[in-house]
């Protein structure tokens, strides 16, 4: 890699994947150009990377810098995540990928070659309608020449304690992505390592499915089904000083997504219901975009057996391909195991809020009409919590909840 480093990034968000390049490459990244039409995000990117052009809609923005070495895209995935509308790739929001090839096609009709080219979003892209949001993606790289591949990888391999799946994707005309996303072909996670002293689950849900995590909190969101940002709750068991169901302070949730504490605060509204939960709920975690800069760093040698696929249903976990050809490869979702950050030891408990008993008291109505939450003890400790919350009876003395 040279000793410079060019970077534009599209749908930028809060600028994870950028941060996670900076944390790694140093003085040799140059953010050159950041996208982002919402001006929360905005705020957040003027704050933290001042040097960079700042361009507030991908729509209009026709012409790329000279002389990248990448371009990320995480582009919204509101049409395409189980927690959003579904519509699919030609979604309003999801559909605007499109104007990234119309860019990368104009910058190859004046011979602006480009190395790299980054894609992030939700792995339920490689299932709704048949996969169709991949197929057009492979599609509209192939048209232009270019080699991909694409791995879901979960974001607790980089040891930080959040279950969040997603599908990264690498493409170029001169390298091979492969040779950046496979050499780690992985190992699984080692559940007996987890600790019992945290839960995380989703308390938006209880019906239809809990988000439940062992010593984690499941996937940060955007939104949820009720139409709000789906911050997690987590569960203390052990905890005998508070509240045993809390919800994370936004500093920790910038942590759980590998963020300093306070990245956000440039957003800060000053109101309960701001939006730094959904900046961090739309946000790229930062260490795996370190894990890609640094095997872009030093790309290893795929030399991996591959079947050829063809498509029929949802797509495979792990794939490359070009023209016109797909092969899967069998990878985990863990290229590796940083040494993990218990979810019990990020959390700032004394900045972190109770759940609130009209949460909580729907979420117990939603869990006891399915056959979820039968962890030993959580229903107990949910029962326990709506009487411990109860505003008409006061806050009562906790007793921990049994395990077993």
């Amino acid at each position: 890699m040279s000793t410079s480093f060019r970077v534009a990034g599209l749908f930028a968000g809060i600028g994870g994947i950028e941060l996670g390049f900076h944390n790694v490459l140093g003085s040799a990244l140059d953010t050159t150009l950041l996208c982002e039409v919402w001006e929360p995000a905005q705020k957040v990117l003027k704050a933290n990377f001042p040097d960079a052009d700042l361009y507030d809609d991908v729509a209009t923005l026709r012409d790329l810098p000279e002389n990248l070495d990448l371009v990320a895209a995480g582009f919204p995935c509101t049409d395409l995540s189980q927690a959003g509308r579904t519509a699919g790739i030609r979604g309003k929001q999801s559909g605007l990928v499109s104007h990234l090839f119309e860019m990368l096609e104009l910058a190859e009709s004046r011979q602006h070659k480009l190395p790299w080219l980054l894609i992030e979003n939700v792995p339920n892209m490689l299932m709704l309608d048949r996969g169709e949001a991949m197929a057009y993606l492979v599609k509209e790289l192939e048209k232009l020449g270019y080699s991909w591949a694409y791995r879901v990888v979960d974001s607790r391999f980089t040891g930080v304690p959040q279950r969040r799946r997603r599908v990264i994707l690498l493409a170029s005309r001169s390298e091979d992505p492969r040779a950046v996303l496979f050499p780690d072909t992985g190992v699984e996670l080692d559940v007996a390592a987890l600790r019992s002293d945290a839960f995380g689950f989703y308390w938006t849900e209880g019906r239809g499915g809990l988000g439940w995590a062992q010593d984690a909190t499941p996937t940060f969101k955007g939104g949820s089904t009720i139409g709000i940002p789906s911050t997690p709750a987590v569960w203390l068991p052990e905890r005998t000083d508070g509240p045993q169901v809390v919800v994370p302070s936004i500093e920790d949730g910038e942590a759980l997504q590998g963020f300093t504490r306070g990245w956000t605060a440039p957003a800060d509204l000053g109101r309960r219901n701001g939006p730094r939960w959904k900046l961090v709920g739309n946000a790229v975690t930062v260490r795996v975009a370190e894990w890609i800069a640094r095997r872009l760093q030093n790309p290893g040698t795929f030399d991996m057996e591959s079947r050829e696929w063809h498509r029929y249903r949802a797509w495979p976990s792990a794939a490359w391909g070009r023209d016109g050809a797909v092969w899967t490869v069998n990878v985990t979702e863990f290229p590796e195991l940083q040494p993990y950050s218990h979810l019990g030891d990020l959390l700032t408990l004394d900045d972190a809020t109770s759940l609130s008993h009209r949460a909580t008291a729907g979420f117990q109505k939603r869990l006891h009409s399915g056959n979820l939450g039968q962890y030993p003890g959580f229903r107990d400790a949910i029962a326990q919590h709506v009487a411990f919350m109860d505003p008409l009876k006061g806050q009562q003395e906790l007793t921990p909840v049994p395990l077993s």
